[in-house]
């Protein structure tokens, strides 16, 4: 029987639940965050909460954020000794986030008392433990940069360590580049969320991101949840970008159901 993938907002889902848009809301003014968050209700799956944000305004941003009723995924790439890690992910239960980030090279011991500590203070306080996304790669990062800090395997190969190592340390998703999501895919099995940043629209600036695609190249090649920032946040018209992305990923969302019908017997 096949596995049943995790939902990227927290909720049971199955294989077949088109990929989720979340925007990006990187920005240090609390009140721009929540005015950005207003204008695309009903046209994103959910937002993203960052380092910039979250140390400009604090955990009430979170409570700000979460009246527009969307899912809230936290972005902070926790990295610490075990212990205080699962601390930081106790503090933060109060909040429930749909997801939480945490770096895949603090190894599987701080991974795994991440999660134990979720589940914990989750089942104490009688809400749904967020989903732990185990970031490999920084889509900012190609070869020379992994070189310099004395990685001497290619991005992709770096990858896949995390992520198998992310997978045995109990983790729900992984972060990775829309370029590394088919070996993650193979690599891992079809129940972990794959949670790709670096998404660009065609034509959009990539800035400090080296390792990109657009959203219908990272559907095709098994996205669970885009994350898109500075293309809908920057526009002139957040809303009417957030929903050109959508219905860029809708569109090739269908096209691969439409395939995957048709080759079946």
């Amino acid at each position: 029987m096949t596995a049943m993938r995790r939902d990227v907002t927290g909720r049971a889902g199955g294989l077949d639940r088109r990929p989720q848009l979340f925007c990006a809301l990187d920005t240090p003014d609390g009140d721009r965050a929540v005015a950005l968050a207003q204008q695309l209700a009903g046209r994103v799956d959910g937002l993203k909460v960052g380092l910039e944000l979250f140390c400009a305004a604090g955990p009430a941003a979170l409570d700000r954020l979460s009246a527009t009723g969307l899912p809230l995924f936290l972005d902070l790439k926790l990295h610490d000794i075990p212990n205080t890690v699962a601390g930081a992910v106790r503090s933060l239960m109060s909040r429930t986030p749909a997801l939480m980030t945490l770096h895949a090279q603090g190894g599987a011991a701080m991974m795994t008392a991440a999660v134990e500590a979720a589940e914990a203070e989750a089942a104490r306080l009688g809400v749904v433990p967020p989903v732990l996304l185990g970031v490999t790669v920084l889509t900012s990062l190609d070869q020379d940069d992994l070189a310099a800090v004395g990685v001497a395997d290619v991005p992709a190969d770096q990858v896949l360590r995390l992520a198998r190592l992310g997978r045995a340390s109990g983790l729900g998703g992984l972060v990775c580049s829309s370029r590394e999501v088919a070996a993650v895919r193979a690599a891992v099995g079809p129940d972990m969320a794959l949670v790709v940043p670096g998404i660009r629209p065609a034509g959009a600036a990539i800035g400090d991101q080296k390792r990109v695609m657009t959203p219908a190249q990272a559907v095709a090649a098994g996205a669970d949840l885009l994350v898109v920032g500075r293309p809908i946040t920057q526009a002139d018209d957040p809303a009417a970008a957030a929903a050109a992305v959508a219905d860029e990923i809708r569109t090739a969302w269908e096209a691969g159901q439409g395939a995957a019908s048709a080759g079946r017997p």
